[in-house]
């Protein structure tokens, strides 16, 4: 990694929590729920803070969700608004996961915190959690979309837990491809990821790494691709979900419109029926009750 890149890094970093507002005109529910509370979990690579959503009359199952930030930004509260939305919109505990980021990890350091905290949830810390492990999720935007999908391959691969959803929102599902140009996810941002996260070229091309490129699907949990028409990585996630279709595994893909990689910021009329879509899935997921909605 280049000298500048540390300073581009932690310039990005401190300026996060004061910066990213991008969840701001989003916040259709759960604004009124309590703050989170904040739990260490153990995992390969030390423990890592979680923050836990828990709405009122919660209904037994779990969401595991990874915020994007290209692997670079350790910011977790970025996603609070989609947190909470998804806790008082469905009745799931919803963890959120401060994983290590550049340049104080490397791959596969994220990719396994989440596979560890996941499978803590719904294992060892369901009954402190208070949900059921067999009703268990997954799902991210941007990178944290690449992170749940790599947890769903490692949790098959390892038998560890059987997650019932994965939910990808413009997922970054391939950091061997260099993304065309045009868009907010540019190839000198995927340079630049490379250097600082990935820096073992031969690794790139791992499943976990790059779960576009896993070899076969099969077995990984049913999902909800959720991509945009303009953003650079649209490739990827539609590819990905073509891919599960074959395998009779997508619930729904839905592509917005004239949208970037913020896809749902530009629209908020069409983003609140999107998420409710999304929520309705989750709900019937976590729940088990396919009258759930």
């Amino acid at each position: 990694m280049r000298p500048s890149d540390h300073l581009r890094l932690r310039a990005g970093q401190l300026l996060a929590p004061l910066t990213v507002r991008y969840g701001t005109r989003l916040r259709f529910a759960g604004s009124d729920l309590p703050r989170p509370r904040r739990l260490r979990v153990p995992t390969r690579h030390g423990r890592v803070p979680v923050l836990v959503h828990t709405p009122p009359g919660a209904t037994g199952g779990a969401v595991v969700h990874l915020h994007g930030g290209a692997f670079l930004m350790r910011h977790v509260r970025m996603d609070d608004w989609w947190c909470r939305y998804v806790a008082a919109t469905t009745g799931a505990v919803v963890v959120a996961v401060d994983f290590d980021v550049a340049p104080r990890a490397t791959y596969p350091v994220a990719q396994e915190q989440c596979h560890d905290v996941a499978a803590w949830v719904a294992g060892a810390g369901a009954a402190q959690l208070g949900v059921d492990p067999a009703r268990v999720a997954v799902g991210g935007f941007s990178s944290g979309g690449g992170l749940a999908a790599s947890v769903c391959l490692q949790a098959r691969d390892t038998g560890s837990f059987a997650p019932v959803l994965q939910v990808l929102g413009v997922p970054a599902l391939d950091i061997a491809a260099d993304p065309p140009r045009g868009g907010m996810i540019s190839p000198e941002l995927r340079a630049f990821v490379r250097r600082a996260y990935f820096p073992d070229a031969e690794r790139r091309t791992e499943p976990y790494a790059s779960p576009l490129r896993a070899v076969d699907l099969t077995g990984v949990p049913p999902a909800v691709v959720l991509t945009a028409e303009r953003d650079t990585l649209r490739a990827e996630g539609d590819r990905y979900a073509a891919r599960l279709a074959d395998l009779g595994l997508l619930v729904w893909h839905d592509v917005t419109p004239g949208a970037d990689h913020y896809f749902l910021t530009e629209d908020p009329v069409r983003a609140e029926a999107t998420m409710a879509r999304t929520a309705e899935i989750i709900r019937e997921a976590t729940s088990g009750r396919p009258d759930a909605a």
